[in-house]
């Protein structure tokens, strides 16, 4: 399966960690937040981030017992073939969902942002086609591609939000807690799962140079996300209130509306080439996921060659929806309620096996 070789570095996995959850401060996570916890919204990554780090702790105790086993093989030898076999099938479902459902949000982005003539279903294909070519060349390829456009891609989303405060207004922060304290604390916690592809990159720990530098590079990623979704989702609040933004599919395009750079006109489309690669990487890394448990779920040692038929049963699942500003946003935050108890209880329930059957007992004592 190709583990053993180009096994990828701390800087090539907090890339990767950053494109694909930073960036979603680019689609329709904001004002999924809003929604709920208006102009307290900015907390929502705080209290998540700090959960998620429970989480990354509880999980990195487990993998410390299995040396360089990721997360399928842990699971087979916790659960047992059966059941082992259920639990990685219901990730796989979710990890595919996530790959459906988002990547026909971005294609709706592209189309209704910035080529609006042009038919939904070839944008869609372009995309998933592009994200195909990068998932079969492997995940060793796909991290020197994430570390290579990673200062650019954090570079543009930088530059864009500190140029849009200066048309901010900070008495939309107040009333600072929006719906209450503790309204604030549980609908974050609801919301937890939005950094759920962590639990999905544990997957990932055979093909780390070794379980240090995925450690590293995952608290290194998450304090990093944490910061950019703060500072996003406090420049869509600055400048339109949350009011406005709850309204708003894609707030930081529409931000990026705003940027005036003297005599430059249509300056958003300087950004949008750093955001367009960051969401082909995203789903490329989505789709090889998906792919690697789908190989070890059905036997298909080379599952690369499975890749292109999965995409394309991604596209036409992902196009059926016909008003995806109604119903795909819905199915997010559906999915979004749904991932959060196991990404939050898995990680405990294996510790909890773990430590049962003595392996974090001998792991210490090694």
């Amino acid at each position: 399966m190709g583990q053993h070789e180009n096994r990828v570095g701390t800087k090539e996995l907090v890339a990767i960690n950053f494109i694909m959850m930073g960036v979603k401060v680019g689609d329709d996570t904001p004002p999924i937040l809003y929604d709920v916890l208006k102009n307290a919204a900015w907390m929502g990554p705080i209290i998540i981030a700090l959960l998620t780090a429970v989480i990354l702790f509880v999980l990195f105790k487990v993998a410390s017992a299995y040396k360089q086993k990721g997360l399928i093989d842990i699971v087979f030898h916790l659960f047992g073939k059966y059941l082992g076999w259920i639990i990685l099938f219901v990730l796989w479902l979710g990890i595919s969902a996530a790959t459906i459902i988002d990547s026909s949000i971005y294609s709706d982005i592209i189309v209704t942002m910035y080529f609006p003539k042009t038919p939904t279903i070839i944008i869609y294909l372009l995309l998933m086609a592009a994200c195909t070519y990068g998932a079969k060349k492997g995940f060793g390829q796909i991290g020197s591609v994430s570390w290579a456009v990673f200062p650019y891609i954090t570079a543009s989303l930088i530059i864009a939000l500190v140029i849009s405060l200066r048309n901010g207004t900070t008495a939309f922060f107040f009333p600072f807690f929006g719906p209450g304290e503790m309204e604030v604390i549980k609908e974050s916690i609801i919301k937890t799962s939005i950094l759920s592809d962590y639990l999905f990159l544990f997957v990932f720990i055979p093909f780390m140079k070794d379980l240090k530098s995925f450690k590293k590079a995952s608290w290194i990623g998450l304090i990093l996300i944490t910061l950019i979704l703060i500072g996003g989702i406090m420049s869509f609040l600055l400048i339109f209130d949350y009011r406005s933004v709850q309204m708003l599919d894609y707030p930081f395009h529409e931000v990026i509306r705003y940027i005036q750079l003297g005599f430059l006109t249509n300056v958003e489309t300087l950004f949008f080439p750093f955001w367009l690669i960051s969401s082909l990487v995203r789903f490329t890394v989505y789709l090889y996921i998906s792919a690697v448990i789908m190989g070890r779920l059905f036997k298909i040692n080379n599952f690369e060659y499975a890749i292109p038929a999965l995409a394309t049963v991604f596209v036409f699942i992902g196009y059926i929806p016909e008003s995806p500003d109604y119903l795909i946003f819905h199915l997010r935050e559906n999915l979004l309620n749904i991932l959060t108890p196991i990404f939050i209880f898995l990680p405990f329930i294996l510790w909890a096996v773990a430590k049962l059957k003595g392996d974090l007992r001998r792991e210490k004592t090694n």
